[in-house]
């Protein structure tokens, strides 16, 4: 599994998190198979532990950002790749803003509406603009 192929599946487990209402940090077993995350672990199993522990803090961030958008009226996809990309802003300062940026871009083209990636770019480019001043 390569850092992109990680990163299109911590979306979809934050997505299928949302769809259950479970952050449990303690159900990871649930959402990862270790044999397919394997080279990738590490990423996996700290995005998934940010995300869980750090949730309403990476919730509030975007929430600032999206221009009057309540997060509950958000597409689910969008706000699953907002989280994940913002977990790697905030919290993983290995990965550049820059790909964390164009990642979920991506991913909100390959997953979102018509609109997710412009919005999502911008939410995004102000959570970098923050943390980096």
């Amino acid at each position: 599994m390569t850092r992109k192929e990680a990163r299109e599946f911590m979306m979809q487990v934050f997505f299928q998190m949302e769809a259950t209402g479970d952050f449990d940090v303690n159900n990871r077993a649930e959402y990862m198979n270790p044999e397919k995350i394997a080279s990738q672990k590490d990423y996996c199993h700290q995005t998934y532990s940010i995300v869980c522990n750090r949730r309403e803090e990476i919730d509030r961030r975007l929430e600032q950002y999206s221009a009057g958008w309540k997060l509950q009226r958000m597409p689910k996809t969008d706000l699953a790749v907002l989280r994940l990309a913002a977990c790697e802003i905030l919290y993983l300062s290995d990965i550049p803003s820059a790909v964390s940026i164009n990642e979920a871009v991506e991913l909100a083209k390959k997953y979102g509406t018509d609109d997710s990636a412009k919005y999502v770019n911008g939410i995004l480019g102000k959570v970098a603009e923050e943390t980096s001043s």
